[in-house]
């Protein structure tokens, strides 16, 4: 979903790649700086060791387009090569998304985020729930089995707080024009409106990947 109207078919199907960790962008494959990908002006640090490169998948709970994304970037999560440091970030366009923010790092905290992200698209996007507010947050976490005092504890803590101003920060930083979306390196970002769809996006971040550790 773009801060401005656009039109985007989020590819659901899984890539290549994906599943068998062979280079999507194997057969000639060569996407365009400054039409299938952004170099940005700035670096922006990263948390990784050497040899190893951060891929971020942007996103926002109740976009309609990181639903349809979410089978295919979980799995590409799950087969992902040791030199790929997969991450999440949850954007915030408004202040009403913040909400969410806070539920995506309360999840994590609790050591709940693998069992539960996906539970939390499909009660928004299909049980239809209204998952973003505080008091909805706190109810549909009861409903889940978690601690709820627990739950409400770390969702209003100064560190839930400090990695969802975390969060903002990168957003601002790679110059997120729209979810789902993808940073890689630090250096290097893209999403479905640059790339055509967010299959080919992959592909794309596969092969800054690979530039990086080439040191391109």
């Amino acid at each position: 979903m773009k801060r401005r109207n656009f039109s985007l078919a989020a590819a659901t199907a899984l890539t290549t790649s994906a599943l068998t960790g062979a280079p999507a962008f194997a057969q000639g494959f060569q996407p365009r700086e400054g039409k299938d990908y952004l170099t940005l002006g700035k670096r922006v640090p990263v948390d990784t060791s050497s040899g190893t490169v951060e891929v971020i998948e942007f996103f926002w709970y109740s976009c309609p387009h990181c639903n349809a994304f979410e089978p295919t970037i979980e799995a590409w999560i799950k087969s992902a090569p040791r030199h790929v440091v997969p991450k999440r970030v949850p954007v915030a366009f408004r202040d009403d998304f913040v909400p969410q923010q806070k539920l995506f790092y309360t999840l994590e905290a609790m050591g709940k985020l693998d069992a539960l992200h996906g539970k939390v698209f499909y009660a928004i996007h299909v049980e239809k729930q209204s998952i973003n507010r505080d008091n909805t947050i706190l109810e549909w976490a009861g409903k889940q089995g978690l601690d709820k005092a627990k739950f409400e504890e770390i969702y209003k803590s100064f560190a839930v707080a400090s990695k969802v101003r975390r969060a903002s920060q990168l957003q601002d930083a790679f110059k997120v024009e729209g979810v789902p979306s993808l940073g890689i390196a630090g250096r290097y970002y893209t999403d479905g409106s640059l790339a055509g769809s967010m299959e080919r996006a992959l592909a794309v971040a596969e092969y800054l990947v690979e530039a990086t550790r080439k040191g391109a």
